[in-house]
């Protein structure tokens, strides 16, 4: 049985029609299936197994490393000279999260506390734990900044205090006790006598409350009923708001806890979170694209903004009293503790702060902070938060062992908190939230095509096939009218020898 070539052709087109159709209604239909699986996998839920580990243990390679800067002429400072510093570091630690407690509301919001837990690495760092290094007294300088304006009888008994316990202005200790703690019998003193004077009832330490500690009973939303709203802090210690700062606008506690952001962002999104350590909410802003082993992301970055004093940038007023611009005064919310947080180095600070220190040099590869997130899901691929501690010190009359100190703002330590997805956890996220949604693409737009080039081949073998048959039966035709005509003439010629004959 012989096939009907023709037929075959406009089945093709059909199935062409039908391809092209198919992809057009996937072009519009495909987004709208990878916008719900992103909304189903970002939501925290339990049953979301890669991003509810990623959110619950932090299942990422995170470290924190430490800089000193390492004082070298502490005589000459006494003396009213300019401080001259070295830095030393990096000390690394691999820091390891976790949440517990974790209760999930009917509200569409989950409550949980988060821990976490340092542990030094020596094939990371530049030396030991057991490396000496020289920085401010804060127990000393600061609480001499603190005590100013108290009438100085009572100034002098402070410095009879600092005295009686072998108080000096500068400390000389391991890497180890000034990040962990170290004992000190005026802290004793104080503890017993003045219990709630220190933020610590142990060893003194700039760390000695981070290490096994937690960040406060976060509440945040799960996005169950609204994904734009997911990892946003409802409240934090049960606050909605805080009370450290002097405007409504400084105290509100906004955006994320600073771990995940709500997915489908855009250029214009910004990186708002709540940091318990820096006791207010923060706000980073894009800077540009990029792509890391193939995820596409966008780079956040701090404005200058952010550490403005108020007279630089007004909506700041309410972090006062401030200094330069580039300085965040923390002493509210650190037991009046004349302390100030900013960039290492001073970065993108004021630039008279560099003349009072000897020994900063600010770049923005070394000491801006940066975080590199998936635009599509608002999951960080690569962070690095970058800040430093300074002391505010200056000479106090009545307390001798500030001498003839100079007002400054003495940098002490940086420290840079990192961690980027890597291993089995960016092939699962690759593949489930990059390759997949790809594929999906690319077939949509590859059945548009192949059913064009379908129909488009197929409507030309059946032209050609259309045209083969025209032409055979127009042959045909030919063949038959000289047949006709010959034996029309045969019948003349006879009669004419007919006649002859006769």
């Amino acid at each position: 049985m012989a096939i009907d070539r023709s037929k075959v052709a406009v089945g093709f087109m059909v199935a062409g029609v039908i391809a092209v159709l198919f992809g057009t209604v996937m072009v519009f239909v495909g987004p709208l299936i990878i916008d719900d699986q992103i909304v189903k996998n970002t939501m925290i839920d339990p049953k979301n197994d890669m991003t509810y580990t990623m959110w619950k243990d932090l299942p990422v390679p995170f470290f924190m490393s430490v800089y000193f800067f390492h004082i070298l002429n502490s005589q000459e400072i006494l003396n009213g000279e300019k401080p001259m510093v070295e830095q030393r570091g990096p000390y690394v630690y691999r820091k390891q999260c976790f949440k517990d407690n974790i209760t999930f509301h009917d509200n569409g919001t989950v409550t949980y506390r988060e821990y976490r837990r340092f542990f030094f690495e020596p094939t990371m760092s530049v030396g030991n734990e057991s490396d000496v290094v020289t920085i401010p007294n804060m127990l000393v300088l600061g609480a001499a900044v603190m005590m100013e304006n108290q009438p100085y009888v009572l100034r002098l008994l402070i410095s009879a205090t600092f005295k009686k316990f072998k108080e000096t202005p500068f400390l000389t200790k391991t890497v180890g006790e000034l990040m962990w703690g170290y004992d000190s019998g005026l802290v004793d003193f104080l503890n017993k006598y003045l219990p709630g004077m220190l933020p610590t009832s142990g060893k003194f330490g700039l760390f000695a409350d981070f290490n096994n500690s937690n960040t406060g009973l976060f509440t945040i939303f799960t996005g169950r009923d609204d994904i734009r709203n997911v990892h946003k802090v409802d409240s934090w210690n049960g606050l909605k708001e805080l009370s450290y700062w002097r405007t409504p606008q400084s105290n509100m506690i906004n955006g994320t806890a600073g771990q995940m952001w709500p997915p489908f962002m855009t250029k214009e999104t910004t990186l708002p979170f709540y940091s318990p350590d820096a006791c207010r909410s923060l706000e980073l802003v894009y800077q540009r694209p990029g792509v890391a082993k193939g995820i596409p992301l966008y780079r956040y970055v701090a404005p200058k903004t952010l550490f403005a004093n108020g007279s630089d940038y007004a909506p700041n007023e309410g972090f006062c009293p401030c200094r330069q611009s580039g300085l965040l005064n923390v002493s509210s919310c650190r037991h009046d503790s004349p302390v100030f947080i900013s960039h290492p180095h001073f970065f993108n600070a004021d630039p008279v702060l560099l003349d009072f220190v000897e020994g900063l040099h600010p770049t923005e590869d070394e000491h801006g902070l940066f975080i590199d997130i998936h635009p599509d899901t608002g999951i960080p691929l690569n962070v690095s938060i970058r800040l430093q501690l300074n002391l505010y010190m200056k000479r106090v009359s009545g307390i001798t062992e500030t001498g003839k100190i100079s007002e400054v703002v003495m940098p002490m330590i940086w420290f840079e908190e990192s961690g980027f997805i890597d291993g089995p956890i960016l092939s699962t996220f690759r593949t489930n939230l990059v390759i997949l949604p790809a594929v999906m693409e690319y077939m949509q737009y590859s059945f548009i095509v192949l059913g064009l080039a379908t129909i488009v081949i197929a409507a030309l073998l059946h032209h050609r096939i259309k045209r083969s048959r025209s032409l055979l039966a127009l042959s045909s035709s030919t063949a038959e009218i000289p047949s006709t005509s010959d034996s029309g003439s045969v019948k003349p010629g006879i009669e004419t020898q007919q006649k002859t004959a006769k």
